[in-house]
């Protein structure tokens, strides 16, 4: 019988290599690739505002779930399509511990993606609004959670972030895992919805939020859409995406292994 997946330490070895393969594309691949997730993790986050507000004023739950149902559509194509998003390559720390990649080659990788997927996210927000598309209850909708991403504290943003990487590093593992198209949907699928559902925090996800709202009419500075949300929530999604999931599946599976080796 034909195997349609991967085990979990072949996950990691197959993660490894990935990130070996991204920290070796060019500047212009990872600006390109980086502004597409940009945009594609976008076009998840807007369906979801879509159609969120026509189910705001009949229940909360269910709201909530319409929403986080169509928002992995972002990972999807990030995954699928191929595109170069911040969170999702947090996992190249696999690669760092295993020495395939240096930390220069790692920082050079995510400081470029990152930037590339806040332009990315920034331009959609700027052509939806300037398309016409904030109108009545999707305004509405989309200055409520503006707003309501604007943290007054540190804490709360940072462990939201933690939270929501470590769900969606294991979506990329779990993806990585699948060895077909429908498979790679479904690992996508549940995870995200998790996240969002649970009203986690995704940095990428929050620079097309939240400038949405900036151009919606939400009065709000650049600086403070940095201090009071994408800073805290970035730091969150690097522990939990680059700490917390390899550090945790690289020493059960290869610090452990070498111990046993060794002890032999």
């Amino acid at each position: 019988m034909e195997k349609r997946f991967l085990a979990p330490k072949e996950i990691i070895e197959a993660t490894i290599a990935a990130g070996k393969k991204k920290a070796g594309l060019t500047f212009l691949q990872m600006l390109l690739l980086g502004l597409l997730a940009g945009v594609y993790i976008g076009f998840g986050g807007f369906a979801s505002i879509t159609i969120m507000q026509t189910l705001k004023n009949i229940d909360t739950g269910l709201m909530k779930f319409a929403g986080a149902m169509v928002f992995p559509v972002g990972l999807m194509l990030v995954v699928i399509c191929g595109a170069e998003l911040f969170t999702g390559n947090n996992l190249m720390v696999f690669s760092l511990l295993r020495k395939e990649i240096d930390g220069r080659r790692l920082l050079r990788n995510w400081i470029t993606v990152y930037v590339a997927n806040f332009v990315g996210s920034v331009l959609l927000a700027f052509l939806i609004a300037k398309g016409g598309y904030l109108q009545g209850s999707v305004k509405e909708l989309t200055l409520s959670v503006g707003q309501n991403k604007l943290f007054s504290d540190f804490t709360t943003p940072l462990v939201r972030g933690i939270l929501c990487n470590v769900l969606v590093v294991l979506a990329v593992m779990m993806a990585t895992s699948s060895q077909d198209i429908i498979s790679k949907i479904f690992s996508c699928w549940f995870p995200i919805m998790l996240f969002v559902l649970s009203g986690y925090e995704h940095s990428v996800a929050n620079m097309f939020f939240i400038p949405l709202a900036k151009f919606g009419g939400m009065n709000v500075g650049w600086g403070e859409i940095f201090a009071k949300n994408l800073i805290p929530v970035t730091l969150g999604n690097i522990i939990g995406g680059a700490i917390v999931v390899p550090l945790f599946y690289f020493t059960a599976y290869f610090v452990e292994e070498q111990n046993r080796d060794f002890k032999i």
